[in-house]
């Protein structure tokens, strides 16, 4: 496919890494330079162009803009009929860039994580499913999403990430102060978490986790006790309203 790339901030060179390998024509703008040049210098297929000459010689069009400078910066540039455009830009919905890429086609908006670099990614996404499935379905989990209302939401529960990764590294510090290793520590920690989740959802690894009077049980109770169940939900609470 020809694919052009506007914005190369750290999701879009991400997704370009995670692409780049597939045999695909990809332009990249000469927004965030140094990204961009890294991206050409590293991939024979990859070239850098004016922000216009990535639209031209594209047939898919990858939006890693700010939303704010979104209308701005796509206002300059003349689409054609029968482009397709994914957007990465979690402020602006699929309806908003479709008024903003017209006559092209807004296909599909979807909010990768930095890891569709190497692939294994969740990639959550509304629009196109089978277009953004052929493009990066192959090594990444697609999670499609019917509405903007399921993609707000989605967008506000995927923030638990940083506050989990604040809980692992605080005990991978905890560890670390007590064993001979404290790097050993914190990656068993990581790999811990990351391997126990892939395969079992919640309910059932709490479940196998609730010996009586165990240590997984009692810190569980601990931290419950503590408000962390209340104080989450609180959180995505303030989160959605601020949408």
């Amino acid at each position: 496919m020809r694919i052009g790339v506007l914005g190369t901030g750290t999701i879009a060179t991400a997704v370009v890494h995670g692409i780049a390998g597939d045999g695909h024509s990809i332009a990249v703008s000469e927004r965030s330079a140094a990204n961009a040049q890294a991206l050409a210098a590293a991939y024979p297929n990859v070239t850098v162009a004016s922000n216009q000459a990535v639209v031209d010689e594209s047939d898919i069009v990858i939006l890693g803009l700010m939303a704010e400078q979104a209308p701005g910066i796509l206002g300059a540039l003349v689409f054609c009929d029968g482009q397709q455009v994914i957007t990465l830009m979690a402020g602006a919905t699929l309806e908003q860039v479709a008024q903003m890429v017209a006559p092209a086609r807004a296909a599909a908006i979807m909010m990768p994580f930095p890891g569709i670099a190497q692939g294994g990614s969740p990639i959550m996404m509304q629009g196109d499913a089978d277009l953004v499935a052929a493009l990066f379905g192959a090594r990444n989990q697609i999670f499609a999403l019917k509405d903007a209302e399921e993609m707000a939401a989605y967008l506000c529960a995927q923030a638990v990430l940083s506050p989990v990764v604040r809980m692992v590294g605080d005990a991978g510090q905890w560890l670390g102060a007590r064993v001979s290793d404290p790097e050993q520590g914190e990656a068993f920690l990581r790999a811990l978490v990351a391997s126990s989740l892939a395969g079992t959802d919640c309910a059932s690894l709490i479940e196998a986790l609730n010996t009586p009077g165990g240590y997984n049980q009692r810190l569980r109770l601990h931290m419950e006790a503590a408000g962390m169940g209340d104080s989450l939900r609180a959180g995505l609470d303030t989160l959605e309203k601020d949408i």
